[in-house]
């Protein structure tokens, strides 16, 4: 356990960041999981509007910097190429 009060709120502060981290890629991981199942679902209308949704909040994971930008991309990426594909 940390023994200087720089040392404890250090502690503090990480728990903060590491629960909130959490929380924005848990929201991430279910934009993405709900995606792939209105794809299974083959939901025409419903699909693009849901990859909207799934980019942006990849997107801003990213800005936060929870996720590295390049994993960000490479997962908009492959979303958008499976919704396109289904979509033809």
């Amino acid at each position: 356990m940390a023994n200087h009060k720089s040392a404890v709120k250090r502690a503090r502060q990480s728990e903060a960041r590491r629960l909130r981290n959490r929380a924005r890629k848990t929201r991430m991981k279910t934009a993405i999981r709900g995606l792939e199942e209105a794809m299974s679902a083959g939901a025409g209308d419903a699909l693009q509007e849901k990859l909207k949704e799934a980019i942006s909040i990849i997107a801003k994971t990213a800005s936060k910097g929870v996720i590295h930008r390049n994993t960000a991309s490479r997962k908009i990426s492959r979303l958008t190429r499976r919704v396109n594909a289904l979509a033809q």
